[in-house]
Parts: structure tokens; C-alpha cells; sequence
């Protein structure tokens, strides 16, 4: 028998806001349906990933469907469904945490320093770091980053990058690209009119004609860079301007001695694993009330996930005996 239920709650000023959250049906990047479900966010700030078990709980009222958690670090995670007993479980993703430790020697007294964070990567990865630097350079004209701080600056960050992320596969394929909303641009300008916005943009090109090839967004929370949105021109993609952008916009961010840490948010990647310092193992799930739609629909993802792992599985498993077959004929 289910616990019961609480009844909705008005949600408080300052709240975050109900959002259509997609329950996609996905393979690789393809994604072949989506149920769209009315979610408020509980999203966890890296200062309660940090605390661990210590953490104060304190979610948002439910939206009409329920739930979004993200980035719950695993010791946290009973304790934020026990707040909502009877809600559904489900699409649950399990991942690290990553974020850049930018205190000196991790936390002792004194001023950041860039160079002390490159030297935790190995002799190859700084080579191949400055050689993407080098190859992008080479390139006729080069390349340069502008820094995008004030309000006027945010405005003229949003007139060259949103153009380039309608063209990204990230927001293409994922949803990701920059937010080209009012409400969006209102949070940006006035996070930047408080001096809490820090956007890059990698320009290339020869000097008359340089166009904007990769974008990175970065509100500031408390002293904490926060991971919002990078992307990148795919017709650039070879050269690596992500990459290159990424330690252009660092060696700045460590040079303004002004942060304790660079989040990069909830989910996994290479891109994240190369350049954080440590990381926290965090997941992220949907709370949904328990109606009968959201029973069907969470046991449709489960059972359609259980599908393509499995398909996977017998895929390479399909490719080893193949392979064995060659070699034996061999």
C-alpha cells in the first residue's frame, strides 16, 4: 500500500520554476519519442555535494507531475526520496560529479594559481593541450577570446553565440544549447549587473572576417564557477576549439583570483573528466507522483532501457565471436 501523498503546495517566491520536462526514449543521440511531464527542480548546489551526509535537505515544492532531481550526491539520496513517500522512481543516472579545486594546494591560505593546476596533469596531456593551441593558431589569422562580464558585455555575447549554438549539436541533438528566452537573457543580465557572469567566446579567422567558433557560459554562486554551457562550431570540430577555449577561459578565471571552485555540474563526459581535479559520485532522477500514466511511463523507460542494454550487450558479444571466428580461420 502506498504512503500517502502530500497535497501540492504553493510554491514559494524565489522558487524555482515548474518546467516541460522531456522522458525521452533515446538511442545514442537519436531520440526516437518524448513524454513531456510538468517537474519543478531540486538541483544540488556543489557547496551540499561537498557536505555529504551533513547537507540540508531542502526541496522545492513538486510540480504538478513532480520532481526533477539533480546531481543528489549518493549519500544524500534516501534521505530526498523519503521526503516524497509514494512518488515514483525513475530514470535514474548515476555519474561523478566533476569540479576544479581552484584553492591553492586544496584550500590552504593564499592566491590561486594556474600553474599549479596544470602541473596535475601528466607531461602527455599538457603536450597535447598546447598542441591543439598551437594547431588552432596556425590556422590563418589565428584565433582570440573576448570576455564577456558587464551587462553591455552579456548583451553582445548573446548577439554572436546564439547563432553559433542553434548550429551546435548540443543544441541540435541534446537541448543544450544557450537558452534564447526572455527569461533567459533577464537571469543572465542580471547576474552580470551583480558581477556573478563570466562568458567567453573563441573567435577564428583572418582579423577582417573572425567568426565566433565556441561559446562558454559560467554563472558565479557563492564564489563557485558553474558549468552552464559550452559549445562549438562543427565545422570546427577537428581543432578542438571546446578544448582550447575551456584553458583560455581558466588561465583568466584563475588570473582574477576570485573563485574557490569550478562546477561542472550534474553528468558525466571526457571533457569534464580531463580538466576537473576531483569529483563526487552524485546521480540524478524524477520524483513522480504516483498516477497511472507516470506508473506506465516509468515502466515503459525501464523496460525499453533493459532493451538496448541488452541489445548492446548481445552486439558485442555478436562482434567478439565474429572476431574469434577470424582469428581461429586464420
Amino acid at each position: 500500500m502506498n504512503a500517502p501523498i502530500r497535497p501540492p503546495q504553493a510554491a514559494p517566491a524565489g522558487s524555482p520554476p515548474i518546467a516541460r520536462v522531456g522522458i525521452d526514449f533515446t538511442i545514442g543521440a537519436r531520440r526516437l519519442a518524448s513524454f513531456q511531464r510538468a517537474l519543478s527542480t531540486w538541483r544540488f548546489a556543489l557547496a551540499d555535494v561537498l557536505a555529504g551526509p551533513s547537507a540540508p535537505l531542502h526541496p522545492p515544492p513538486p510540480g504538478p507531475d513532480g520532481l526533477r532531481v539533480l546531481s543528489a550526491p549518493q549519500a544524500l539520496i534516501e534521505g530526498a526520496i523519503a521526503l516524497h513517500p509514494g512518488y515514483l522512481v525513475g530514470l535514474r543516472q548515476d555519474y561523478p560529479r566533476h569540479y576544479i579545486d581552484m584553492r591553492p594546494d586544496g584550500g590552504e591560505d593564499g592566491a590561486p594559481d594556474f600553474a599549479a593546476y596544470m602541473a596535475h596533469f601528466s607531461g602527455k596531456t599538457r603536450s597535447t593541450l598546447r598542441r591543439k593551441a598551437k594547431k588552432l593558431a596556425a590556422r590563418p589569422g589565428g584565433f582570440e577570446v573576448s570576455e564577456h562580464h558587464t551587462p553591455g558585455e552579456i548583451e553582445r555575447f548573446l548577439e554572436l553565440a546564439l547563432p553559433l549554438s542553434a548550429r551546435t549539436y548540443q543544441a541540435r541533438l541534446l537541448d543544450a544549447g544557450l537558452p534564447d528566452t526572455p527569461d533567459a537573457r533577464r537571469a543572465m543580465l542580471e547576474a552580470a549587473e551583480a558581477g556573478a557572469m563570466r562568458c567567453f567566446l573563441l573567435h577564428a579567422g583572418p582579423p577582417g572576417d573572425r567568426q565566433p567558433i565556441a561559446y562558454l557560459s559560467l554563472p558565479v554562486e557563492d564564489a563557485v564557477l558553474v558549468y552552464a554551457h559550452l559549445g562549438y562550431d562543427p565545422d570546427w570540430a577537428r581543432l578542438s576549439p571546446g578544448t582550447v577555449l575551456q584553458m583560455e577561459a581558466l588561465e583568466r578565471l584563475y588570473a582574477e583570483r576570485a573563485f574557490t571552485h569550478f562546477d561542472f555540474t550534474e553528468g558525466d563526459g571526457a571533457h569534464k573528466a580531463m580538466f576537473a581535479t576531483h569529483y563526487v559520485p552524485c546521480a540524478s532522477f524524477v520524483l513522480l507522483r504516483p498516477s497511472a500514466q507516470n506508473r506506465a511511463l516509468v515502466a515503459a523507460r525501464s523496460g525499453f532501457d533493459g532493451a538496448v542494454s541488452g541489445a548492446k550487450a548481445l552486439a558485442a558479444r555478436s562482434g567478439l565471436l565474429a572476431g574469434a571466428r577470424g582469428f581461429l580461420r586464420g
